[in-house]
């Protein structure tokens, strides 16, 4: 059985790597150290198929030293181990671990001493930011290579180096007339790309001429899959990129953001919970329907599911992103959280305090409380913060229709205590 296609297709040499010029290109760093033959241990942070198993076994060929292979997903700190004792008899070795985010801190500190005392070089590859994912330890011990997405003009030459140099394409009449859907269904990743023209081409084998183009890509893909990791650093983008298109009052942004995350799996209750959040974190009493439709929206996605509550996220986020927005609740609660962090636990007033036995009411608990119902408008002007902090304001009413009635109505019970 044949290796697949983006196997087959792998470079061994850094004059046969598509993209990533900044580091395999001419006088870059890492060709440079390559060439030298002194690599440093290194971190390859980057998007799936741009490069990185590629680089590193490009590394592997070019200097030809011993060279392991460990996948952070079915590995331990034993197998770490045992490769650290066979590359001791060697003059040098070369272990790149694939997914090394997933390694837990007991299994990266396992590499320190090796990778401090070169007796291995370390590859890791990463879609993780390393900072995050790679104990800082062993990330000082390493120089970290960011790789960046292919662009398309990158991933159609990889498709006409296929059909050129594969050995079971260059004989056949392969005309690509098109090359969007096959871009878009790969999102950047050259191993899916070459995977996908694989299955396209073995699925038109028996023509003539192979047309490809887009309508033929889709209806053997079937399905277009969105590039989105749930648990990596596209998860928090773009949840990043919804929350600040419905803070920007962009309905269009918020529901393309929405439909990358709906079509890329994401969990129904995640989106739903967000919504939740920032209908009071960026449009609060704006609009205080906002929270009761957004959770409304999150208990009936809860009972629902997909597909149908694509519907329901979608006329939420439609309406927190077209609402008047205001962040005057937000803002008020963390000023309030640092003044308890700068003033400690203040004694609560004695009128407000509780009085439920005889010997509280005998040290004043409860003193002097006016009952605000006994009062005009329901109201009087008495202090409920400590006295240290007394005369404070926290929540300053945003500018909008409907925290301007606040802000009056505000006004007029305090006068002049509060400035609002």
């Amino acid at each position: 059985m044949k290796p697949p296609l983006a196997e087959r297709m792998r470079p061994e040499t850094l004059g046969d790597l598509v993209g990533q010029e900044h580091l395999a290109g001419n006088k870059s760093i890492l060709r440079t150290s390559i060439e030298q033959g002194k690599i440093p241990s290194m971190i390859l942070w980057g998007p799936p198929g741009t490069g990185k198993t590629t680089i590193a076994n490009i590394i592997a060929h070019t200097l030809q030293l011993p060279f392991y292979t460990l996948s952070a997903i079915s590995s331990g700190v034993k197998d770490v181990r045992e490769i650290i004792e066979t590359s001791k008899s060697k003059d040098h070795a070369i272990l790149f671990i694939d997914e090394i985010h997933r390694f837990n801190k007991g299994q990266q500190d396992a590499l320190l001493g090796a990778v401090e005392k070169g007796i291995i070089t370390l590859i890791g590859a990463t879609t993780e930011n390393p900072s995050f994912e790679v104990n800082s330890a062993l990330l000082s011990r390493c120089q970290v290579y960011v790789l960046k997405p292919l662009q398309d003009k990158d991933l159609i030459k990889l498709l006409e180096i296929a059909m050129k140099k594969d050995d079971a394409y260059k004989d056949l009449k392969i005309e690509l007339q098109e090359t969007e859907a096959l871009i878009n269904i790969s999102g950047g990743d050259a191993r899916k790309l070459l995977n996908l023209f694989e299955l396209v081409v073995d699925t038109l084998s028996n023509d003539s001429t192979i047309l490809i183009t887009n309508a033929v890509v889709m209806e053997i893909a079937q399905k277009r899959i969105a590039l989105y990791d749930k648990s990596g650093e596209q998860h928090y983008d773009i949840i990043s990129a919804f929350i600040k298109s419905i803070r920007g009052s962009d309905p269009n942004g918020a529901v393309y953001w929405l439909a990358r995350m709906i079509e890329g799996g994401e969990d129904v209750k995640f989106i739903a919970r967000r919504l939740v959040i920032s209908a009071s974190e960026d449009i609060g009493n704006a609009n205080p329907t906002a929270l009761v439709l957004a959770n409304a929206a999150f208990d009936a996605v809860n009972k629902i599911g997909f597909p149908e509550s694509r519907i329901i996220l979608s006329q939420c986020a439609v309406y927190l992103a077209s609402s008047p927005k205001s962040n005057a609740s937000y803002m008020a609660i963390d000023l309030a959280l640092g003044a308890v962090r700068q003033h400690g636990d203040l004694p609560v007033p004695l009128p407000i305090r509780n009085a439920p036995t005889k010997l509280m009411k005998n040290l004043d608990y409860g003193k002097g409380y006016q009952y605000s119902h006994s009062y005009e408008n329901n109201f009087s002007a008495q202090e409920y913060l400590p006295d240290e902090i007394a005369g404070s304001t926290f929540y300053e009413p945003g500018k909008n229709a409907r925290e301007d009635e606040l802000r009056k109505y505000l006004k007029t019970l305090w006068k002049e205590k509060y400035k609002y």
